[in-house]
């Protein structure tokens, strides 16, 4: 299965501001779907991760990701599916999905160090949903570091029917596309 991490979504009735960016607001914050001329915007993203960030993410550190990891994050096509949270030109989260096998399509997410506790992950993920649904997916499938509350929590909330199995450390979460 995907790794993923996850933000819980920013309850607060004005947009909130990433943490060391001041005046920049989550609402300006594009969602779109990956282009081949993200490479090097999302390899800075990467990079600009935290250790635990990319840990939640890819149950690793990453160094420098290479052409085909980078390629393989931005590939979009009958099968997987990839989208971007961006401000102006600054890739701030990833998401993807690809064909699961326990689950119609599995998932993963990721959010800037920055960007996190916003909403972000939650957009990018009700934005896979919804393409997944459109393309007849019916069950989502992800992996969860144990120690990842917040994301735990969310799925608690979000997907209370969801099954779940522990697995060396990690969550494998079954639960149902929500379109």
């Amino acid at each position: 299965m995907m790794r993923t991490q996850l933000v819980l979504p920013n309850r607060d009735p004005v947009p909130a501001t990433p943490a060391g960016l001041p005046g920049v607001r989550a609402d300006a914050v594009e969602i779109r779907p990956a282009r081949t001329d993200d490479e090097e915007r999302i390899r800075r993203f990467l990079g600009g991760l935290s250790a635990r960030s990319q840990v939640q993410r890819f149950f690793t550190g990453l160094g420098r990701p290479g052409a085909s990891m980078v390629r393989a994050l931005l590939a979009v096509d009958e099968r997987r599916d990839a989208l971007l949270a961006v401000h102006g030109e600054l890739i701030v989260g990833h998401a993807m999905s690809c064909p699961g096998q326990e689950a119609d399509i599995e998932i993963a997410v990721v959010v800037g160090d920055e960007w996190q506790g916003m909403g972000l992950g939650s957009r990018l993920v009700r934005a896979l949903m919804r393409r997944a649904a459109a393309r007849g997916a019916e069950t989502v499938g992800m992996d969860v570091l144990g120690d990842n509350r917040r994301v735990l929590a969310m799925i608690r909330k979000v997907w209370p029917d969801a099954v779940t199995r522990i697995s060396a450390g990690t969550v494998e979460v079954t639960a149902a596309v929500i379109p």
